[in-house]
């Protein structure tokens, strides 16, 4: 064994400031690339480490391939004995926004109404008259193939002229639209080993990529994320949220719990009657370092921390 940690990953760019602060502490770690890759289950494991970085938003960067492989690889490795960060029980429930539904019915943590369908009939059947809904892919991933429609003819003329929403996996869901205050966007909590790291708020000015990488959403707009949506009027906003709910804390500690992830970012939205509505678990956190600074750290330190405390 040459590493003591390798870090499994899809995305080019994402992992460049974890790579560099696991650099600077002089750590022996690996890097697997996700993308063009083949393994042997009779070789596995062969680190005692493995950290998971893969995305479901991998299938809009041309990646769809990564994301079957680092399931099937992962659970080669739990098999083999290695202990996987971010494995495979929670990289299943990333994949699945109707499991991250199902975990938090069963926690108690009010949650959008989903339906899950792969026939629209049906789907139209049983959603009824509740319009505006968000149309959402089970496997999302960056805000991709999210739209909000008005009408049952909508979805039904939407998904004829976009047969290609239906992939990568033929499972698309409706869910329980929220009017909320755009001025105060979303919340966004980024956990690390069951402890909150920190908390932001996200105002999207009516875009749905809202994911926190400064290469895909930098300060002052630019960035080169490759998810095909409409660019909003003004760059995606994100703001400190020193101020957060204790129960929006334990909510997230018991979704961070309840889902098997060791590193995480939950996010929520403020209805306008009060009421804290969670909708979203994410495997794979990307830090947002300027947020982390205003609260006096460096967030891949404390990665690095948390890493090296498990070896």
């Amino acid at each position: 064994m040459t590493h003591d940690l390798v870090v499994l990953f899809e995305h080019p760019d994402w992992q460049k400031p974890l790579f560099s602060a696991l650099t600077r502490r002089n750590i022996r770690f690996g890097t697997f690339d996700l993308k063009h890759a083949a393994f042997d289950p009779d070789t596995l494991p062969e680190v005692p480490l493995y950290f998971n970085q893969a995305s479901p938003s991998a299938s809009v960067r041309g990646n769809t391939r990564a994301v079957p492989f680092c399931l099937s690889l992962m659970r080669s490795l739990e098999q083999g004995g290695a202990r996987v960060l971010n494995g495979s029980r929670a990289f299943s429930l990333e994949l699945s926004k109707s499991s991250q539904a199902a975990l938090m019915r069963r926690l108690a943590i009010p949650h959008p109404r989903t339906l899950a369908f792969n026939d629209v009939d049906r789907a139209l059947a049983q959603w009824g008259d509740r319009w505006p809904a968000l149309l959402k892919p089970e496997q999302g991933g960056s805000g991709a193939r999210m739209y909000l429609l008005h009408s049952a003819a909508e979805l039904v003329r939407l998904l004829t002229d976009r047969p290609d929403l239906w992939l990568p996996d033929n499972l698309l869901l409706l869910q329980e639209y929220f009017d909320v205050d755009p001025s105060q966007g979303i919340v966004r909590m980024e956990f690390l080993g069951g402890d909150l790291l920190y908390a932001m708020r996200v105002i999207s000015h009516g875009a749905f990529n809202l994911c926190p990488s400064e290469v895909c959403n930098p300060e002052g707009g630019g960035g080169h994320c490759e998810v095909p949506e409409t660019k909003p009027v003004r760059p995606v906003e994100f703001h400190p949220y020193p101020g957060i709910p204790s129960a929006a804390v334990d909510a997230g500690r018991a979704l961070m719990a309840g889902g098997g992830l060791d590193v995480g970012g939950i996010e929520y939205l403020e209805a306008k009657d009060g009421r804290l509505i969670f909708y979203d678990i994410n495997a794979n956190s990307n830090l947002r370092a300027p947020i982390a600074q205003t609260y006096g750290f460096d967030p891949f330190e404390r990665v690095v921390d948390f890493l090296w405390g498990m070896l």
